[in-house]
Order: structure tokens, then C-alpha cells, then sequence
């Protein structure tokens, strides 16, 4: 016999609400579906395994892992976490200042290219998540533009998405791109794939620790491997990523 529902609400029960709405956002945003393009990009993936660097599952392993917590987690995001500070106090100076330094650090042409294409594309769907008054000014919006990190710790941070729950899920957004890139790429079994996600899931908990313990004078990386597998990317001959 099935009991009748309560539907009487609770404080403890409205706070539940707003955190699955919280998440529910979080996951939007990471999702493959979202218009933004990142299923096209593996960031030198591809090169790595016509260089040979990436040839089983312990090397793709080893290779996003150094690309999660030497890269992402040391450069990335630190300023994420400023452009969502300055996006939450309006501070739209420093954050178009932030967005641009991250265009600048970008090491190659088709990584700035990369994270350029999917900026455009995330501003095209501000007017869906945000009311009007957050909206940021068209000038802004359209500096957005040029900093995929930037457009989206702005969104989270005006969307009112805890740093914590957006960055957890930007960087299962990032990790899954890579697994899967690694599932085509290699190729991986769609088995090995899953055993990678396992495996690198604690890294993000601890790429997001690096993040919130660098200071923003110290954000940043020397990334030679990275580099240079992409600067050979942007002329490899017959390949399935634009990255």
C-alpha cells in the first residue's frame, strides 16, 4: 500500500531545494549537451598519442592527471575563482582584467582558439540563465568573449552557483572531455574509461584545494609538454580534435 505524501515543507527541506537547484545548474552547465563545442577539443591529447606519450590506459591516466593539478588546478583555476569574485561584487574592471591575462597565458594559437569559440558560445546563452537586471552591459559581455574560464566562473557567480559546486562541476566537465578523448584517441575499451574516471575523481577535490591555497601572484605554469604537443597539433596531418 503506498502512503500518502507529506507536503508539508520544512526549513531543512527548503534548503534541501535550493541545493538540488544549485546543483541542477551546476550539472546544466557541465553537461555535453550544452551548445559550447568542448566535445571537439582534446588540449594536445591527440598529439600526445601520435607522439607517442599516450598509448595505454596508466599513460592517458598519467597525462591528465599532470594536465588537472600542474595546469588547471595551478593557473586556471586561481583566476577562475577571481573572475567569480569580481563578477560577484560587479567588479567588471578587474574581471575583464582577469579574463584578459587568462587569453594572454594561453600557450598556442589553438588553445587561445579553443577557449575563444567556447566563450562565444556560453555568452550567447546568458540571456536564458540570467533576469535582465544581472545582466552584465553588452561591452562586457563582449570582452567575455574571449575566455572560456572567465564567461564561465562569471555565469556561476551571477547565476548565484556556490564556487565550490561550479568548480566541481567545470572540472567533471573537463575531466569527462578528456577521459573520452583519451576513449577515441588511444583507443581505450569504454570499461577503461570508466576505471579512469574513478581513478582521477579524487583529483579534483585536490586540484580544487591547489586552487583556493594559490595566491593569484603565483598562478600559473610551465607546461614545455603541453606546448609543444599542441603547437604540432595546430599541423597534424588527418585528426579528429581541433585541440
Amino acid at each position: 500500500m503506498n502512503m500518502p505524501l507529506d507536503h508539508g515543507m520544512t526549513s531543512s527541506d527548503a534548503m534541501s531545494n535550493i541545493d538540488i537547484t544549485e546543483w541542477l545548474d551546476a550539472l546544466h552547465l557541465a553537461s555535453p549537451a550544452l551548445p559550447i563545442g568542448g566535445f571537439a577539443y582534446s588540449q594536445g591529447l591527440e598529439q600526445a598519442q601520435q607522439s607517442g606519450w599516450v598509448v595505454d590506459p596508466v599513460s592517458a591516466t598519467t597525462w591528465i592527471r599532470d594536465a588537472l593539478l600542474l595546469i588547471i588546478a595551478r593557473q586556471e583555476l586561481p583566476w577562475w575563482l577571481e573572475c567569480y569574485r569580481a563578477a560577484q561584487e560587479g567588479d567588471w574592471v578587474n574581471l575583464l582584467a582577469a579574463s584578459n591575462k587568462l587569453a594572454a597565458l594561453r600557450e598556442t594559437a589553438e588553445l587561445r582558439l579553443e577557449s575563444k569559440q567556447m566563450a562565444y558560445s556560453l555568452v550567447k546563452l546568458f540571456d536564458q540563465w540570467l533576469d535582465t537586471e544581472k545582466m552584465p552591459a553588452p561591452e562586457v559581455l563582449n570582452q567575455l568573449n574571449e575566455n572560456f574560464t572567465a564567461t564561465h566562473a562569471t555565469l556561476c557567480a551571477l547565476r548565484g552557483i556556490q564556487h565550490t559546486t561550479a568548480l566541481t562541476a567545470y572540472l567533471w566537465s573537463w575531466l569527462e572531455n578528456q577521459v573520452l578523448a583519451a576513449v577515441k584517441i588511444v583507443p581505450l575499451g569504454q570499461k577503461d574509461g570508466q576505471i579512469l574516471m574513478h581513478t582521477l575523481k579524487p583529483a579534483i577535490l585536490q586540484a580544487i584545494q591547489i586552487a583556493q591555497a594559490t595566491p593569484l601572484d603565483q598562478a600559473g605554469t610551465a607546461s614545455f609538454g603541453l606546448s609543444i604537443e599542441s603547437s604540432l597539433h595546430e599541423s597534424q596531418y588527418s585528426r579528429l580534435f581541433r585541440s
